[in-house]
């Protein structure tokens, strides 16, 4: 490999790991009773929000239809509401989450379990089943007083 290779790819890796940024969108949907939709990874332990990360040349709004399709069988009708975004360096030093509330939807199927969700339901917001995260309990606390939204995840 040229030595001019070997220092773009060593720049490139640098500035990723220094200054990348990854982004995140995830959403709170509400059923006609006011549940709140979660589902349970199979890679990872708790109850969380629908959503994915945002690919190459998608935009948040094009991935967030997707993960929610994919993950709930869910489609939207309308447009989500952008509710917040936050900082989850806690998962990774650049990771960004975009919060969206859906209220217009509708799941014409439901996704058999898979590798990737586990399982998923709809729970009142005052009885989230047990190892509900922190960042989804503290988001449906947001939403649920309109209070304004923590910068952190």
């Amino acid at each position: 490999m040229p030595a001019r290779r070997i220092v773009n790819k060593s720049l490139q890796a640098y500035w990723r790991f220094t200054r990348s940024l990854t982004l995140g969108a995830q959403a709170a949907i509400f059923d006609a009773e006011g549940r709140v939709l979660l589902v349970r990874h199979g890679y990872r332990p708790g109850w969380h929000f629908p959503g994915g990360g945002v690919e190459k040349g998608e935009t948040v709004l094009t991935a967030l239809a997707r993960e929610l399709e994919e993950e709930a069988g869910v489609v939207l009708r309308g447009p989500p509401l952008l509710r917040s975004i936050h900082a989850n360096f806690r998962s990774f030093p650049g990771d960004h989450i975009a919060f969206f509330v859906v209220r217009d939807w509708q799941q014409p199927r439901i996704p058999e379990p898979n590798h990737e969700i586990a399982e998923l339901g709809f729970f009142s917001c005052d009885g989230l089943p047990e190892g509900t995260v922190p960042g989804v309990r503290n988001r449906l606390a947001e939403v649920l007083a309109d209070d304004p939204p923590a910068a952190d995840w």
